[in-house]
């Protein structure tokens, strides 16, 4: 009878695996996960026709921030906030990409998603702390910045974590399919995977993760992993990948994604501080600087801490 029952729930859960499966790649779980906050007429298909790291009005927009892409499932929260207590803003753009992709937007002036080219120029720009400050140091792009949230790492698994992650250790297993930000261009991997692995584990780890396990194809690299690693797990081609916590704080606890999240002990993690710096040559720089101080406001800061971010240091 113990064998039958368990026979029973084993087919149970095959099959509620391949049912999830299937509901994600029709688009069930496709993002942008998130309601647009424009009017309009809707045409958001999932896995077709979606741009989810666009946010707002596109046209002759009074602010555009670029926003490191991390911070994608409260920004249109985060800007309607901003509008209602600035009214005289209404119209708003941002985007939520990797830092370096939005830095090389910059650069040529503009990107093309799709057959659409968007040619503006951001009022403001956030990152790490020590990216700005690297980017200040050799381009001189920013004026006034303000930290305003921190983070930490995490592992993000199938829901229940059938793996048995249990931490950084785990990732080293040959057999453990693995989805990791590309360290050529996501900042999350130089700049925080990579170090906390380095402490955990040794250039071993380090190797068995991002060299090992690529080669033999059980690591496979994204180049969103913000977007790509929630599909990529919940698609079954990998299973389990390091986030930042507030990716998977947000697929476990608030989309109501099949998810889980394996936490990191401080001791074995890397909290990194984001900065929000105005272009010196900012379209909008009145609008910049009301939205640094936006940032940092009682309205701004409790959005952040209901997503799970951190206070900078010396707030709470």
């Amino acid at each position: 009878m113990r064998y039958r029952n368990h026979v029973i729930r084993t087919a149970l859960v095959m099959l509620l695996a391949v049912a999830c499966n299937a509901y994600a790649a029709e688009g069930g779980y496709a993002p942008p996960w998130s309601k647009p906050m424009v009017k309009g007429e809707p045409f958001t298909i999932g896995g077709i026709e979606n741009a989810p790291d666009l946010h707002g009005d596109v046209n002759d927009p009074q602010l555009v921030v670029f926003f490191a892409g991390n911070q994608y499932m409260l920004v249109n929260r985060l800007l309607e906030g901003f509008m209602h207590k600035y009214p005289k803003y209404t119209r708003v753009f941002a985007e939520t990409l990797p830092p370096g992709v939005l830095s090389r937007q910059i650069k040529r002036g503009g990107i093309v998603v799709g057959n659409m080219r968007i040619s503006l120029r951001p009022d403001v720009y956030t990152a790490g702390k020590g990216r700005i400050r690297g980017m200040q140091k050799h381009l001189g792009w920013f004026g006034k910045t303000e930290d305003y949230a921190r983070n930490r790492l995490a592992i993000m698994t199938a829901k229940g974590n059938p793996a048995h992650v249990t931490g950084w250790a785990s990732l080293a297993e040959p057999n453990l399919k693995l989805c990791m930000p590309n360290p050529v261009t996501e900042g999350i991997a130089n700049h925080a995977i990579i170090p906390a692995l380095r402490k955990s584990g040794g250039k071993k780890l380090v190797d068995a993760v991002y060299h090992d396990k690529v080669k033999a194809g059980t690591t496979l690299l994204t180049h969103i992993h913000h977007r790509q690693t929630p599909m990529m797990i919940m698609d079954g081609q990998c299973q389990a990948g390091a986030v930042w916590y507030t990716e998977a704080y947000f697929h476990a606890h608030i989309a109501g994604h099949p998810l889980s999240m394996v936490k990191i002990p401080m001791r074995e993690n890397h909290i990194v501080t984001y900065t929000a710096a105005a272009m010196k040559n900012a379209p909008h720089p009145q609008a910049a600087a009301d939205f640094l101080a936006f940032l940092v406001s009682p309205e701004g800061q409790a959005i952040y801490r209901h997503y799970g971010f951190m206070a900078p240091k010396g707030k709470r």
